[in-house]
């Protein structure tokens, strides 16, 4: 899979914090039912299904996010729960040190595990400025809160 086009006008009201997380458990579902196009390209944007282990419970978690892809052709997603001061779960989950830094990454055609990579400093800058371009909202996002909204690779 490569990079093609990735531009993707917003054309939908962005959904409250809890709002995400209904949708998401509710994508999961859709997703883990169906290898339909339809259901894995929402509005534009092919989506994976992240399962990571929680930091406090150790129990398993899914979330269904949308992917953009880097010049490598690397799935991406971004951290920003719609701009909230607080980081959502699942990156949090990621960032536990006492986890064995592996996730489970299921897409339309397969699942593979992971070792996620959060970028920081140039790197991610770079990626930001390049997603920005097809992804505008993801600024209005940024502009909403004081944290730098992470991006997280998950190479295969």
């Amino acid at each position: 899979m490569g990079t093609e086009n990735q531009k993707i006008e917003q054309f939908w009201d962005t959904p409250t914090h809890s709002q995400i997380v209904e949708i998401s458990h509710a994508h999961v579902e859709a997703l883990e039912a169906s290898e339909d196009d339809n259901v894995w390209q929402q509005v534009g944007m092919h989506h994976i299904i992240l399962t990571t282990t929680g930091r406090r419970s150790g129990n398993k978690h899914k979330c269904a996010l949308p992917i953009w892809r880097d010049a490598d052709g690397h799935r991406v997603v971004v951290g920003s729960f719609a701009g909230a001061d607080k980081e959502p779960d699942w990156l949090a989950n990621l960032r536990d040190k006492n986890s064995n830094g592996e996730v489970k990454i299921r897409t339309q055609e397969a699942e593979y595990i992971s070792v996620p990579e959060i970028l920081e400093g140039d790197e991610r800058d770079l990626l930001w400025d390049q997603l920005c371009e097809d992804r505008a909202w993801y600024n209005d996002y940024q502009k909403r809160t004081e944290r730098v909204i992470p991006l997280i690779r998950f190479p295969e």
